[in-house]
């Protein structure tokens, strides 16, 4: 599906108004590349030439619709064995991971608005993935949708904190955002207990408990997982965790394969919301993907934190191996 995001000019067509008009015809009329080049007294390549800066310039977006992707084998499958509500699979990029992570990202940014309704409270964790949704979502008009970030802010590698996530999605929706202005984690329990206490903060952690859907990704327990270069957690507090029973991490919390809660000193520091917060939504949308959050993403879904899930064709089959 193609939106082409201007009205069609009408009379001579010049400039920018020729870019819309080739744009116009071959999305929305269906005229071939030859029968435009003839409509507009141009060659073909021009037309070509046309319809690619039409593109470049954010006037035409394309899209495809979200049962390709939720009516998949894999998806079908996927909602079957894990007891989910849908599952939208995509298509693995061309061996390499980054592109697969932004195609995962790019399918979940398309399939959200849809998954949302007026009224809504859209809980919005941090990460990665979670931040290339936002980036990859169009703009889109909702009406009275609230976005809450649900983990305070941190350093990370990828130059971007945890409210830039809820505020670029917020942004994109069109919806009202409630950041949190305090630190994934302090170095003193005191003052984070203090922290939490104080009123803006304990408002804004009040309206964690009003969401109704969230969006979120399944971390890995690797010495080399966003925990542990974000800051959120040391090596020293890994290697605890892990002692433990820890298979994942969701919203900066430690579960175990059952997608049990791992209460630890690391909780005692951090601000955000609590994962029995996460519990019986009307949407817990997992987005991850890679052969190392395979035993997250299972563990969140043994958790009961997950309905809706999206992911690339070999994550779905390690999943579903697993």
């Amino acid at each position: 599906m193609a939106t082409v995001t201007r009205r069609r000019p009408s009379g001579q067509v010049s400039g920018e108004s020729i870019v819309i008009e080739a744009a116009w015809l071959y999305y929305h009329d269906g005229l071939n590349q030859t029968d435009i080049a003839t409509q507009l007294g141009v060659s073909r390549a021009t037309v070509v030439n046309y319809l690619q800066e039409a593109k470049e310039r954010g006037f035409i977006r394309i899209s495809l619709a979200p049962k390709a992707f939720t009516t998949h084998r894999l998806a079908q499958e996927m909602r079957e064995k894990f007891g989910l509500t849908a599952v939208y699979v995509v298509p693995d990029g061309t061996g390499n991971e980054e592109d697969t992570l932004l195609r995962v990202a790019r399918g979940a940014a398309e399939w959200l608005p849809s998954l949302l309704q007026s009224g809504d409270r859209l809980g919005v964790s941090w990460g990665r993935t979670v931040f290339e949704v936002a980036e990859a979502m169009a703009q889109t008009q909702t009406a009275d949708i609230t976005v809450s970030q649900l983990v305070g802010s941190m350093a990370t590698p990828y130059g971007f904190t945890a409210e830039i996530c809820s505020a670029h999605l917020a942004q994109r929706l069109g919806a009202k955002v409630i950041n949190l202005h305090a630190p994934a984690v302090l170095s003193d329990p005191d003052l984070a207990a203090r922290l939490r206490a104080e009123p803006i903060i304990r408002d804004q952690i009040d309206a964690l408990s009003h969401c109704n859907k969230a969006i979120f990704a399944a971390g890995s327990v690797d010495h080399s997982s966003h925990i542990v270069g974000s800051g959120v957690a040391s090596h020293a507090d890994l290697d605890w965790y892990i002692g433990q029973g820890a298979t994942g991490v969701l919203c900066g919390r430690f579960i175990d394969a059952a997608g049990r809660f791992i209460p630890g000193d690391l909780d005692e520091r951090m601000i955000g919301v609590e994962l029995d917060k996460l519990l019986g939504l009307d949407m817990g949308l997992l987005v991850s993907v890679g052969t190392d959050k395979v035993r997250p993403m299972l563990a969140a879904i043994a958790g009961g934190y997950v309905t809706h899930v999206v992911t690339s064709v070999d994550t779905a089959k390690g999943m579903l191996e697993a």
